[in-house]
């Protein structure tokens, strides 16, 4: 029943739009792509949980399950951009990457359709807490090492599976890439470096997203004009981003407290907004 009035919503903004004239909310898609696109290269994940609020209150997307339908599309093609720069400098582990990734489609399936089930007014209030819980979990999170593994090594699979399936779940849920949760979970479970993380996360959020999307898609609740503007600047914003992700590399705790009080600020927002 959902699936119907959202397909009317996005009939009616495409309508609006018709003539192909760009719109402020045009523009608003396109920057907040690209500063999702800067933060998912950056730091492997992150951007990915910006990616709905900037949908729903920077764009004007008034549906929040279209919202994550559209965002977990962007967030998809985005890291697979990204994955493209990463292997370019040697920081994908796709052996560990692939294993980490199929556990977690598998849960991100479940997890997408448990979401579109759940009232936006609880969806929304719980995943503000969620960011708020990352915050405090990336504030609390040391920098990772900066000796990179060199080959794969079997009896680490079993722990792979197990985190890539519960990641996978939350992905789906929220409609997020997960990133934040792949890149401490794929140092735990392998104790490859930081960078290699970085790297290899990647894989599992383009495939988590993906995953999340189609579900959404065959609801109806992804608005493709958004979407494709959304992506656009994530693409142009992840270039970018990959090129200082290596330099970074060494000193992420700045990095991981600046992200965290964007998360805070965002989520304070987003609980003001959904429970006032």
């Amino acid at each position: 029943m959902q699936g119907k009035p959202a397909r009317r919503r996005i009939d009616r903004d495409h309508n609006a739009t018709a003539a192909g004239s760009v719109t402020i909310a045009d523009i608003l898609a396109i920057v907040s792509g690209g500063a999702v696109g800067l933060v998912l290269a950056l730091i492997g994940g992150g951007g990915s949980i910006l990616a709905t609020p900037a949908l729903l209150y920077l764009v004007g997307m008034s549906d929040a399950h279209a919202a994550i339908g559209t965002s977990a599309l962007a967030v998809s093609v985005n890291a697979f951009a990204n994955l493209i720069q990463h292997a370019r400098r040697g920081h994908v582990m796709w052996r560990y990457g692939a294993i980490f990734a199929a556990a977690g489609v598998v849960g991100a399936a479940a997890g997408a359709g448990l979401g579109q089930r759940t009232d936006a007014r609880v969806l929304l209030p719980l995943f503000a807490l969620l960011m708020i819980a990352v915050g405090v979990f990336m504030l609390r999170r040391k920098s990772g090492g900066d000796e990179a593994i060199p080959r794969f090594e079997p009896h680490k699979v079993g722990r792979l599976i197990a985190t890539g399936a519960s990641v996978g779940a939350i992905s789906g849920f929220f409609g997020i890439g997960g990133g934040f949760l792949i890149v401490p979970g794929l140092v735990g479970a392998t104790a490859m470096s930081m960078i290699q993380a970085i790297g290899t996360s990647l894989l599992s959020v383009s495939a988590f997203g993906a995953t999340t999307a189609s579900s959404y898609a065959i609801a109806g609740l992804i608005d493709w004009r958004v979407a494709a503007l959304f992506i656009g600047g994530g693409v142009a914003g992840g270039m970018l981003g990959s090129t200082f992700a290596a330099r970074l590399s060494k000193q992420r705790g700045a990095l991981q407290r600046i992200f965290a009080g964007v998360v805070f600020a965002v989520a304070a927002y987003m609980l003001y907004r959904s429970l006032r």
